[in-house]
């Protein structure tokens, strides 16, 4: 099922209800363990949450290891824990910051502040201000893979290397797919009908989980919680996730493809190729565009966030990516 197709079907059981695959070859490690054996993946993350207090709001993120540092980029409606298998595996080799985006997971914004992906990268340039930062490996995934071209463009001396997984590029952006939850967000019920999510895992694991993950039961009760519930904890929270959303209506990364064009930052694509948001031609046209491309590897069985599902994939490309 297209991520579209479940956003409208499940439209159509909240209105109802107000009114009455073969097995990838790829190696799978959809769950890992935590630094902690005493505590679940979930808990590990929340314990070790911290924040930043910045001019865009208090900004939550999750850092671990040492070393040059690589920033972890999320995708909608996730938040840092997307990373946490490829984290793991990476923390000996890059000091690992993995922040929420403003407007889901758990940053704190004020009313007022902008949630645009330009706004969105810089104020991860700020946070990487606040930890003494100067340059960073981006890693990225869906609306971060936007994100992270942009911070690409308007801070180039501060990437060392791009790893992007499937998500928006200019002339792909917002895709198809993701207009439906776009109309759902500008009509008010977008967070509605993810809040439902908490109450019927089972359902958002044969909908939305079937949509974005080869084996729907990677996407387990609490990475719904984790996910979740800070996105529906309260109106205003409610609104800011849809504004997210609303933010991508326009194309955010029209004139992005001369800065890539001419970046000398060495940039790798691995995609899912089973994604029916950001096709294939998509990870291509990257490849063609990118002044420095280092290729695409195609994970076959992967859909959109194949990145919790096959960490190692990711490890593995960051590694050579970054020489280490």
């Amino acid at each position: 099922m297209q991520r579209r197709d479940f956003l409208l079907r499940t439209a159509a059981v909240t209105a109802a209800a107000l009114v009455a695959g073969p097995v990838s070859k790829l190696a799978r490690a959809s769950s890992v363990t935590p630094p902690d054996p005493g505590m679940s993946e979930a808990a590990w993350f929340a314990a070790n949450r911290r924040y930043a207090s910045l001019p865009f709001g208090r900004i939550a993120y999750v850092e671990r290891g040492r070393g040059p540092a690589a920033l972890f980029l999320h995708g909608a409606p996730l938040n840092g824990f997307q990373w946490r298998g490829a984290i793991q595996r990476l923390a000996s080799f890059r000091r690992c910051i993995a922040p929420d985006f403003m407007g889901l997971g758990y940053s704190d914004i004020p009313k007022e502040q902008s949630l645009a992906p330009r706004a969105q990268a810089q104020m991860l340039a700020a946070l990487l201000d606040s930890l003494g930062v100067t340059s960073v490996d981006i890693v990225a995934s869906d609306s971060g893979t936007a994100v992270a071209q942009l911070f690409l463009w308007h801070y180039p001396q501060r990437v060392r290397t791009l790893l992007l997984t499937n998500g928006d590029v200019e002339v792909d952006s917002p895709p198809a797919g993701v207009k439906p939850a776009i109309d759902m967000a500008r009509a008010g019920k977008l967070a509605d009908v993810t809040a439902m999510w908490l109450t019927d895992q089972a359902s958002a694991r044969s909908t939305f989980g079937a949509a974005v993950y080869r084996d729907p039961s990677t996407l387990t009760n609490a990475s719904i919680a984790y996910y979740v519930t800070p996105l529906v904890s309260s109106p205003l929270r409610r609104s800011q996730y849809e504004s997210y959303h609303l933010e991508l209506a326009t194309n955010p990364l029209v004139g992005v493809e001369a800065v890539l064009s001419r970046s000398p930052v060495p940039t790798r694509m691995v995609w899912g190729a089973k994604d029916t948001l950001f096709a294939v031609s998509d990870a291509r046209y990257l490849e063609r565009t990118a002044g420095q491309s280092r290729g695409v590897r195609l994970v076959p069985e992967g859909k959109l966030f194949f990145q919790e599902e096959y960490p190692e994939v990711i490890a593995d490309e960051a590694r050579r990516l970054w020489g280490a």
